[in-house]
């Protein structure tokens, strides 16, 4: 194994050299193709995303892959990469099956528990494939890392609760009805938090939307891609009565909503239950509406203390995820050292069979008057001598897979019986 990372992310590279240091999907195939040819890789992946471009690869032994890939980045973007080489991290051998583990189980993330990076390295790993550059230990590892982000998926809760606003609101709107099916929604002021919280609302169930907006084409075009109804803002409180749910994010200096326009709204309702999410500042909604039976109002630091609290959640989730990631990382460098090993065992046994039956050729002469069930014999014994003295060594050689030593007692034990690396 001879594996080598380097990459910027979200913590060590501002946004504007990300940019900077990016490569389109529709770029990565020629981009991989490219950097697997270069003298010494063997194996390579991209990941390139908004918050982290990463470059990995897999070396022949001894090379030094490490100018291999300066020289990639300097000539793919046209530029001296001295001005950004105190952004890069390296990472080498085992560090690169850690961190692709960690990557992929959202655990570098900048919103740790996010699902989206796991889809984002599984097209780049496709890619890869497609373009003949993912074949050996670095694809296994690739991999093995999906796997270890489903288990991290399955046995902890880190990417259950939610850890932005709109998806908070979701989160309590389902508290509050249960299940948002055939739920109605019903969007004040077109911004982009609203548009968000309306996304997700409709992505869990919701059926319908209204919006309104003081600049009708705005709600229009937001309607529209929602497939809602565009209402004109004068006409808002006539169809509140339709709306189980109501996000509210203008930019109002006055209520949009009093008590008593919400108690009207109710009576309307026959007093079916009502959600209200407040996201403006100043805000929107009379927080007087909470006194009213049936109508349930949150406003944006009531949801900021449901995200506080999530994120809280996650970072817990994040230790036990941490630790089944650290398992995986030994199960794999073991595997990894394993399948490493093997030419070597092969080797070894072909030296000493080899070497057994050239002295019994030279001694054939001395057993030609032994009966063939004897000259049997004479092979059943030397097989079962080589056997027994390869037995420790193979043995030695298959328990120490993955520890720090193991490459020097390989290299020893190779160098004792005249086997060549």
């Amino acid at each position: 194994m001879n594996f080598l990372l380097v990459g910027i992310n979200h913590r060590t590279a501002p946004v504007e050299v990300r940019e900077r240091m990016s490569i389109a999907e529709s770029h990565l195939g020629r981009a991989v193709s490219d950097l697997v040819h270069r003298p010494g890789i063997t194996e390579g992946m991209i990941l390139s995303t908004c918050n982290r471009v990463e470059v990995i690869v897999s070396a022949e032994e001894q090379a030094d892959a490490q100018p291999a890939l300066r020289d990639f980045l300097a000539e793919y973007h046209r530029f001296d990469l001295s001005t950004y080489e105190r952004f890069f991290y390296w990472r080498r051998q085992h560090e690169v099956v850690q961190h692709m583990f960690r990557v992929a189980s959202s655990l570098d993330s900048m919103l740790v528990g996010e699902p989206q990076i796991l889809g984002q390295m599984k097209r780049a790993h496709a890619i890869a494939r497609e373009s003949g550059a993912m074949h050996g230990l670095l694809d296994d590892s690739v991999m093995h890392a999906f796997a270890v982000a489903k288990r991290v998926r399955s046995e902890t809760a880190i990417g259950n609760s939610a850890v932005s606003v709109s998806y908070a609101a979701v989160e309590l709107a389902k508290k509050i009805f249960g299940n948002l099916a055939g739920k109605t929604i019903f969007v004040i002021g077109a911004g982009k938090m609203s548009e968000l919280a309306a996304k997700h609302l409709l992505r869990s169930g919701a059926s319908h939307i209204y919006v309104t907006n003081r600049t009708h084409e705005r709600a229009a075009e937001l309607a529209l891609a929602f497939k809602g109804t565009a209402v004109p803002y004068l006409e808002l409180t006539d169809h509140l009565p339709k709306a189980d749910i109501v996000i509210s994010s203008t930019g109002a200096p006055h209520f949009v909503l009093n008590k008593g326009q919400v108690e009207k709204i109710l009576s309307a309702r026959r007093n079916r239950p009502m959600f209200f999410v407040d996201i403006a500042v100043p805000r929107d909604i009379d927080p007087a509406v909470n006194e009213l039976d049936n109508a349930f109002l949150y406003d944006i630091d009531d949801l900021g203390q449901v995200v506080d609290e999530n994120r809280k959640q996650r970072e817990r989730e994040a230790v036990w995820a941490e630790e089944i990631v650290q398992q995986e990382v030994q199960r794999m460098l073991k595997r990894l050292a394993s399948r490493e090993v093997a030419p070597t065992i092969i080797a070894i046994e072909d030296r000493l069979n080899r070497i057994r039956e050239s002295e019994i050729e030279r001694h054939r002469g001395k057993l030609t008057a032994l009966t063939p069930e004897q000259r049997e014999a004479v092979e059943a014994v030397t097989r079962g001598i080589v056997n027994k003295i390869l037995h420790g060594p193979i043995t030695e050689i298959k328990n120490g897979a993955g520890e720090p030593e193991h490459g020097h007692l390989v290299k020893v034990i190779r160098r004792m019986f005249g086997v060549a690396e």
